[in-house]
């Protein structure tokens, strides 16, 4: 256990009326202290990395506005690269209060904290709350950790949480009619048990098991006595005080003291902000945007070469659901409309592609990796996987030039389900009874006509219509990820049974180029593209026009209008029931929206066939 330093300090008119209360409301920053600097007046300084609002892999944010590039998880990562350049840091104050971060992100925070920490030793984090991922982060990157006396260390080891629905299905009358491609995809047995199946529950299983490998592995480099701490850290959760007499964390302490200890050991009081709230941000507000666009001067132009990094996160889907929608997610709409236009873009020299996806519709998965394809003709396009690219994810992930995915990614789930969701049995015991009537006299008729319909399930005949249907977008995804992979399809339908694993196994099997995060990521991109170390990166999606992302289009029709402002309304009832229903709500929302195809009238998904959340 290390000393604790001595020193302690205690969218149309509709539109027009929306967007003026939006200028109304908007404040200017403060000019005093933009950079978060203090003082700064000597040779020396602590650099604060502020992550008490994490780190989002993508700049939209669940409002209006997005979130400031610099601030998203790429400008984390470049934002420590030039901390670690710079000669004046005699030390770094890594500030984390509780927000979560998934596995791969806590993973390659540490990792490059770690880096840091050979030429800069004086690392000190201090949180208020700890889980297994950000323990990762904690002990892989820091020199000293420190948390609040009133705060939680949750380290209970890593597990899996699914999510199933045939219960209170059955209770509502409704029924799943599913069918899948894959011994492993499951089918939609999310919808239609109460538990896995064998084979997906030892799949899980080992995907979990190396995982755990991973983790028990960072959290005790570098530990003489590394068994006792890996029993520990599976064993909470602890208070703190019970945590530091453990060994898991070092100091219990306010954030103020352990600022001021790092500042005594350091030897300098002063501090300037390297990433976080209080760094410079944009040069234009966003308001000042409004009034530009309506102006009619467009959107501002990059005319230098640079890398441009598009984030890829959430379900898939055809089109958005809303513009005003905080799950965002990848949409055909959108994703195609950026990659040509990176394309077409002399000064993109090249694209990283940074993707966190369960998958969604392999319509809209097959429409984006034809643009993915057509772009890596002109230009180097590099997949960097973070959290996750699985099924309609890695679908998508495999028409880049190269992959590059962290070791604790999950890939893989090559595979379709789908079906219907049948309400008929719900209608029936509310009274409500239906009737097919076919035009034609045909034997079987009416149940073709009606196959989507969800008020009855399919007749045998349709099952087998549907089922080839299904069978052909298998083959297809097959066939995108053996020609985007360069890989006999053979070798690629021996992995496509719906088997999801970490990068590491990706890796062996072909599916994964290098493993490493998104540093490694943009490295590639230079290298492929010939460019120099000082070439500029910028993170896609801040820059969309203010009236595309209202209105999601460049020409909007009243009625777009309207559907901007009903989506609004819906989003704000859509909070409401958030807090509500809690955690519940949460877990199932990327499952939800993996399968929102099947609502939206497509038959067929390529996405996780459960809810996961890993913890």
């Amino acid at each position: 256990m290390k000393n604790r330093p001595k020193r302690f300090s205690s969218r149309p008119a509709a539109v027009g009326v929306l967007l003026l209360s939006i200028l109304m409301g908007c404040n200017g920053r403060s000019r005093t202290s933009q950079n978060g600097d203090s003082g700064l007046a000597g040779s020396g300084y602590i650099s604060i990395v502020n992550l008490s609002r994490g780190a989002p892999e993508s700049p939209v944010g669940s409002g209006l506005f997005p979130a400031p590039t610099n601030q998203s998880f790429v400008g984390l990562i470049r934002a420590l690269g030039r901390i670690e350049g710079d000669k004046n840091v005699r030390g770094i104050f890594v500030k984390l209060k509780g927000e979560k971060f998934a596995f791969a992100q806590a993973r390659e925070i540490g990792e490059t904290l770690a880096r840091l920490g050979k030429k800069h030793p004086k690392i000190f984090c201090h949180t208020h709350e700890i889980d297994n991922a950000t323990l990762w982060l904690l002990r892989r990157g820091c020199s000293d950790i420190w948390v609040s006396d009133a705060g939680s260390v949750d380290t209970v080891g890593i597990g899996a949480e699914l999510s199933y629905l045939k219960g209170a299905f059955d209770k509502a009358g409704i029924k799943a009619d599913m069918l899948a491609m894959g011994k492993y995809k499951s089918g939609g047995e999310a919808l239609t048990r109460t538990g896995p199946t064998e084979d997906s529950l030892g799949n899980l299983q080992n995907t979990l098991s190396d995982l755990r490998s991973q983790w028990l592995k960072g959290v005790s480099e570098g530990v003489e006595d590394s068994t006792a701490l890996k029993k520990r850290v599976e064993d909470g959760p602890w208070s703190p005080k019970k945590a530091e007499e453990l060994g898991i964390v070092d100091f219990v302490g306010f954030e103020d003291e352990a600022l001021d200890a790092l500042k005594d050991v350091a030897g300098t009081d002063q501090t300037k902000i390297g990433f976080g709230a209080g760094m410079s941000q944009r040069k234009e507000s966003p308001a000042a945007e409004i009034v530009r666009l309506l102006s009619g001067d467009g959107k501002r132009q990059q005319s230098r070469d640079h890398i441009a990094v598009v984030p890829a996160v959430g379900a898939i889907t055809m089109a958005s659901s809303g513009p005003f929608g905080g799950g965002g997610g990848i949409t055909a709409q959108a994703m195609t409309r950026t990659l040509r236009r990176l394309r077409e873009d002399d000064a993109v020299r090249a694209i990283v592609v940074r993707m966190d996806s369960p998958g969604g519709s392999p319509l809209a998965s097959d429409l984006i990796w034809r643009e993915m394809m057509l772009t890596r003709e002109e230009k180097p396009v590099i997949v960097s996987i973070g959290g996750m690219s699985a099924s309609g994810g890695y679908y998508i992930a495999s028409g880049g030039t190269t992959i590059v995915a962290s070791p604790a990614a999950i890939v893989g789930s090559i595979g379709v389900f789908g079906g219907k969701i049948v309400l008929g049995g719900a209608f029936e015991k509310l009274g409500v009874s239906s009737h097919r009537v076919a035009a034609s006299p045909e034997e079987g008729a009416a149940a073709r006509a009606a196959h989507m319909s969800p008020l009855s399930e399919w007749d045998d005949a349709t099952r087998e219509r549907v089922r080839g249907t299904m069978r052909r977008i298998y083959d297809l995804f097959v066939e995108r990820v053996a020609e985007g992979r360069n890989l006999p399809k053979e070798k690629v339908y021996a992995t496509a049974e719906g088997e999801i694993f970490l990068a590491t196994v990706g890796k062996e099997r072909g599916l994964i180029d290098e493993l490493g995060g998104i540093e490694k990521a943009l490295a590639l991109a230079r290298q492929e593209a010939k460019l120099p170390e000082s070439i500029p990166v910028t993170v896609e999606g801040a820059e969309e026009s203010i009236l595309e992302s209202l209105l999601l289009g460049p020409d909007p029709s009243e009625s777009d209008v309207e559907a901007a402002l009903r989506s609004f309304e819906s989003r704000r009832f859509e909070r409401i029931s958030e807090w509500a229903l809690g955690d519940h709500l949460t877990t199932l929302r990327p499952f939800a929206a993996a399968i929102a195809p099947l609502l939206d009238g497509e038959q067929v998904v390529a996405a996780l066939p459960y809810a996961l959340e890993l913890r």
